[in-house]
């Protein structure tokens, strides 16, 4: 079994959460709606509606497939759960602007989805 190096913390209320190198929680069960919110704040992001309903698909995705999807099926589980309108790149584009799909995945307390540079 591979480890994971830590290459930093982040404090949320008591706890310090250990982050690798590429800001992804080392352990996956540290995850909470704090959390991803300390993450994003720290990115000068603020979470709406919007963005907590794409990292609730995600981690009903992760749960049923044990897996991040990379961008295309983030796009087709979204569309499935939220909409059409919702399911599409540009949408998930405004969210998550640098690469939606590792950017909603480290937010949602998930590893690095394969096939994402």
């Amino acid at each position: 079994m591979a480890t994971t190096s830590i290459a930093r913390q982040v404090r949320v209320g008591e706890r310090d959460i250990a982050l690798d190198p590429e800001g992804y929680l080392v352990i996956l069960a540290d995850w909470t709606p704090a959390v991803a919110k300390t993450l994003a704040e720290e990115e000068g992001r603020v979470l709406t509606d919007e963005h907590w309903e794409v990292i609730e698909v995600l981690r009903d995705f992760y749960a049923r497939y044990e897996m991040a999807p990379a961008m295309r099926p983030l796009v087709k589980a979204v569309g499935q759960a939220l909409g059409a309108d919702k399911g599409k790149s540009l949408h998930l584009m405004k969210l998550f602007p640098e690469s939606p799909a590792k950017v909603a995945a480290r937010l949602a307390g998930l590893p690095k989805p394969t096939n994402c540079l």
